[in-house]
């Protein structure tokens, strides 16, 4: 019944797992040896960082934080953090995980807040990027695809709590959030 929702289909689950197959590459590349740490944007980016990390080959810690700049399917412009890290960032080396940077005004408060912790590093890995609408200065260093500006759902993207559970990701009918 959910898939009666969706306008169209823009990933199948094939292309994004092809897509974090290729991302996966390029981050066991660069991280082999190290020990970095994980961080899952939550709620969104929890079945893209679980499936992420079955496919990176070294020793990582993982842990997640909540940070929400969004009211229903508009951003406040605001960020704050819901629920936070347990683990100190002091010396690390970070890789945030994240389903879609939108106006990358959320990402970009929490890159800037773990490197002011003490984080060595912080890179970003995204599912997707959509560049149109991005409100502040910020770019991801490991992105799936770039999307139109559309309201997407599926693969942890939601509308209401709602979708994060299909296979793909694909671009939900106007009828259902306006």
């Amino acid at each position: 019944m959910m898939n009666n929702d969706i306008e169209s289909v823009l990933y199948s689950q094939k292309q994004v797992e092809q897509r974090m197959d290729e991302m996966a590459k390029d981050i066991n590349k660069k991280y082999a040896g190290e020990l970095p740490l994980v961080v899952s944007v939550m709620n969104g980016a929890m079945i893209f960082t679980s499936d992420m990390l079955r496919r990176l080959d070294f020793k990582l810690n993982l842990d997640i934080i909540k940070a929400s700049s969004y009211e229903g399917a508009h951003s406040t412009g605001q960020v704050k953090v819901v629920q936070d890290l347990r683990t100190d960032v002091k010396g690390r080396r970070v890789i945030l995980m994240e389903d879609i940077i939108d106006t990358g005004r959320t990402l970009k408060y929490l890159k800037e807040l773990l490197l002011k912790r003490g984080a060595k590093s912080v890179e970003i890995c995204a599912m997707l990027d959509k560049p149109e609408t991005r409100k502040v200065d910020l770019k991801g260093d490991y992105i799936g695809f770039d999307v139109p500006d559309e309201f997407l759902v599926g693969y942890g993207l939601d509308y209401d709590g709602l979708y994060r559970n299909l296979p793909y990701i694909g671009v939900l009918k106007k009828r259902i959030y306006a």
